[in-house]
C-alpha cells in the first residue's frame, strides 16, 4: 500500500476511534480504487491491522507522557523538545521491551533484554545531552549545598573549596 494511503488510513483509524471498521474498509477501498491500485482489503485485515496499530499509538503515547514528565522533572524542557522525536520512538520500543518482561517470572526474565534496554535508554540519554545536563544540575545542587553549609557555619570557606576541587566543579 503506498505511504500516503498508509498514513491516510491511521489517521482515519484515530479520527474514529479505532472502531467503524466496515466505514473504514469501504473508504479506504475507493482510495484504493482511486488511485488506480488493484487491492482490495477486508474489514477483517483492517481490524487486525488497526488493533496492533491501536496498541503501538497507546505505548507511544504512554512512552511519551513518561518522558515529558521525566524529563520536565528534571528541568530539562527545552532539551525534551529538541530530542522529542528520537526519544519518544525509543521509549517505545524500551517500554515493549519492558512490558514482555514484567509479564515474565525468574528465570523466564531475559538479562539480555533487560540489558539491551539499559544500554540503549543509556546511549539515548548519552547522546541527547540528558546526562551532562543532569550531571549539571547535581554539580548545581552540591555547590549550593556546600554554599548553605558555609553560611550556616557547618564547614569553613577553605573545606568548601577543597570539596569543589575533589568533585571537579572547583
Amino acid at each position: 500500500m503506498p505511504a500516503e494511503i498508509r498514513a491516510w488510513l491511521q489517521e482515519e483509524l484515530r479520527t474514529r476511534g479505532f472502531s467503524q471498521y466496515e466505514d473504514v474498509a469501504e473508504a479506504l477501498n475507493f482510495r484504493l480504487e482511486e488511485a488506480g491500485l488493484d487491492l482490495r482489503i477486508r474489514k477483517s485485515a483492517i481490524h487486525a491491522w488497526g488493533s496492533e496499530y491501536q496498541e503501538f499509538v497507546r505505548l507511544q503515547e504512554q512512552a511519551s507522557d513518561w518522558a515529558r514528565d521525566w524529563l520536565g522533572d528534571m528541568g530539562m524542557e527545552d532539551q525534551a523538545q529538541r530530542q522529542n522525536v528520537l526519544f519518544q520512538m525509543l521509549t517505545t520500543l524500551a517500554f515493549k521491551v519492558m512490558q514482555a518482561e514484567v509479564s515474565k517470572q525468574g528465570a523466564e526474565i531475559s538479562p539480555q533484554n533487560l540489558h539491551f534496554l539499559a544500554r540503549m535508554m543509556k546511549d539515548v540519554m548519552s547522546s541527547s545531552g540528558i546526562a551532562q545536563a543532569m550531571q549539571e544540575k547535581d554539580r548545581k545542587a552540591q555547590s549550593a549545598k556546600l554554599d548553605a553549609a558555609v553560611e550556616a557555619g557547618e564547614v569553613t570557606d577553605d573545606f568548601r573549596q577543597k570539596a569543589r576541587e575533589i568533585m571537579g566543579f572547583a
